[in-house]
């Protein structure tokens, strides 16, 4: 048996631009705003405007969500539904109702609720008039954003976040091109990265001010992709350094240990690209380290020397020191395209128990998403999800070990309770233990609900 501390928290994570649905919204975030003007570029053309309709249907799918033994879920707080000016941070009325009525059905369903600000989803109208998170004046607002969200919420719920996976904003809507803007410019996503790490500091520096109480913990979902060289030669394992300082330690190091890392801090210098910041910003990222750690994790991130070197005449991205490597005989999710590793929890375990202060976390995001899984249907009308449930089992295992090592690792959240729409991609894959047909609206528990509830309940499964 695998077995897990006896307070350990088994929950789901979701968020409320994929859920909600945009019913009663007064703003566009990106994503709508995207959606509107390029829909070609969804999967089957399937906007954020009804997601899983959980703006209408929350109190039916918690009752799933409970039945399916999810005892924590995390999700978030639209800046756009919740506020009407967001110079001032005025409220809406109709989205402070709607955000109570779902607090308080979570915990009328003995559901915890874990409470994220910020899910890739900010308001087009701060795009357009500041560039978005390339401006300090946007760090202000959502602090403004964050300090209504504690007032009106934070007598009910403890655990808070501040972003989640900052890091794909940085590679999505600024280096890569797959989330609106689309834009490729590696310097402007250098500040972006530094802002965003200024903005979570200085919302926790007001969370600490308007939620007192050693029960009220604040923190910050990163994605952790442990980078593995392609081989021991010294070229791969540089490559694999720099990835490492790039995609993990830039939001881990401040959230964590108060500074970012100076080796990369000197790599940006070097290269002409560091941030532009103060030395007051940097007390403040010292002074406001999180309480505790969210971790996302789907798949590794395997690198090896880059073709040719960075020093080359070329713009400049983060790429230009390492290289993607595919390793052969991997094992794949081939409807996401991301290998299946679970070793990593178990690196990302001892990590965190060697060199950041063993500060207690958990895993926020884990999850197998699928395509078609109408071909998984039995003669009852039920997703037989084995494939999900071997997922959950073989990184759990992984998990395990590092609890057993000594890891301060508080609990397991699957991603997702219900299928939810997911970006760009849509409803391309599946994620959820519970199905949802988009046409119709109607949510049934899948094979995989079954066995989470199991767990949830003995803390433990066979292995």
């Amino acid at each position: 048996m695998v077995t897990f501390p006896k307070d350990f928290i088994w929950g789901a994570a979701t968020s409320g631009p994929q859920t909600e649905g945009n019913f009663h919204k007064q703003h566009q975030n990106v994503f709508d705003y995207w959606f509107a003007t390029e829909p070609d570029a969804f999967d089957s053309g399937v906007g954020p405007d009804t997601a899983s309709n959980f703006y209408n249907d929350y109190d039916h799918d918690l009752e799933l969500m409970a039945q399916a033994g999810i005892k924590g879920l995390r999700t978030s707080i639209q800046w756009t539904r919740l506020i009407d000016d967001f110079e001032t941070a005025s409220l809406n009325a109709d989205g402070v109702a709607f955000y109570n009525r779902v607090i308080d059905s979570m915990l009328a369903h003995h559901i915890k609720p874990y409470i994220n600000l910020h899910h890739f989803d900010l308001p087009v109208e701060l795009y357009d008039r500041y560039g978005g998170w390339e401006s300090k004046h946007v760090v202000d607002l959502f602090v403004k954003f964050a300090e209504q969200c504690f007032k009106l919420f934070g007598d009910r719920v403890d655990d808070w976040f501040t972003f989640n996976e900052p890091k794909v904003v940085v590679d999505g809507q600024y280096l890569y091109g797959w989330h609106y803007p689309c834009l490729k410019d590696g310097p402007k996503a250098v500040q972006v990265a530094y802002n965003m790490n200024l903005a979570s500091a200085k919302v926790i520096a007001a969370f600490r001010q308007l939620c007192p109480g050693h029960d009220k913990k604040i923190g910050i979902i990163i994605n952790l992709t442990p980078a593995y060289a392609a081989s021991d030669d010294p070229a791969d394992q540089a490559a694999a350094k720099f990835a490492e300082l790039w995609s993990n330690n830039l939001f881990l190091d401040p959230a964590v240990l108060g500074h970012f890392p100076a080796e990369l801090e000197t790599v940006l210098k070097r290269d002409g690209v560091l941030w532009d910041a103060t030395p007051e910003e940097a007390t403040i990222i010292a002074a406001n380290t999180v309480d505790y750690l969210g971790v996302n994790y789907y798949h590794p991130f395997r690198v090896q020397r880059p073709d040719i070197s960075p020093k080359s005449l070329q713009p400049w991205f983060p790429d230009i020191y390492f290289k993607d490597y595919a390793m052969p005989g991997r094992v794949m999710n081939v409807d996401r395209g991301w290998e299946i590793y679970p070793q990593a929890m178990t690196d990302i375990a001892n990590n965190i128990r060697e060199n950041y202060h063993n500060i207690p976390w958990f895993i926020s995001e884990n999850g197998m998403g699928v395509a078609g899984e109408e071909r998984f249907l039995n003669d009852d009308g039920v997703v037989q999800d084995d494939y999900r449930i071997n997922f959950m089992k073989d990184h759990l295992t992984a998990l395990a070990k590092g609890i057993d090592a000594g890891s301060n690792c508080l609990g397991y959240f699957v991603w997702s309770g219900i299928d939810c729409w997911s970006w760009n991609h849509a409803y391309h894959n599946r994620y959820g233990l519970i199905r949802d047909d988009i046409h119709t609206q109607t949510k049934t528990l899948k094979k995989s609900a079954g066995w989470f509830k199991q767990l949830s309940d003995s803390n433990q499964f066979d292995n």
